[in-house]
């Protein structure tokens, strides 16, 4: 099976955090990330507008996690969302999710590497072309 279009790279992290608001002022107020989007209380989504910094609040027992909860790898099409999703199920990889779309447009899949990290096929419209 041939490689889907390629990647535009891996321009999405995500982030578990105790302390939003310190998590949020680093990266806001000392690296120059902007907010992109805040669903909720417990998390926000930066950017230095080519990339995508997710902070997810963890409390109690969660908060023993590893900080890392996902890496992401950007497509510019959300056609190439199902190929690659295909492409790697015929490959034998792990697969968290299906493909699905977000409440902010984005569409993606997660899937886990060979050590067991979570990684997410997205395209996000405000990112594309960047």
């Amino acid at each position: 099976m041939k490689r889907p279009n390629p990647t535009t790279g891996l321009r999405h992290v995500a982030l578990n955090v105790q302390d939003l608001v310190a998590a949020e002022h680093f990266y806001v107020e000392l690296m120059g990330m902007s907010v992109e989007w805040r669903p909720d209380k417990q998390n926000v989504y930066l950017t230095s507008g080519n990339d995508n910094l997710a902070l997810h609040v963890v409390t109690g027992e969660e908060a023993g996690v590893p900080a890392l909860d996902h890496i992401g790898f950007f497509l510019d099409r959300e056609d190439d969302v199902d190929d690659w999703f295909e492409f790697l199920k015929h490959h034998g990889v792990k697969m968290k999710t299906q493909p699905r779309k977000h409440r902010d447009g984005a569409k993606s899949f997660y899937c886990y590497d060979p050590s067991g990290v979570t990684v997410q096929i997205i395209c996000h419209p405000p990112l594309v072309g960047h």
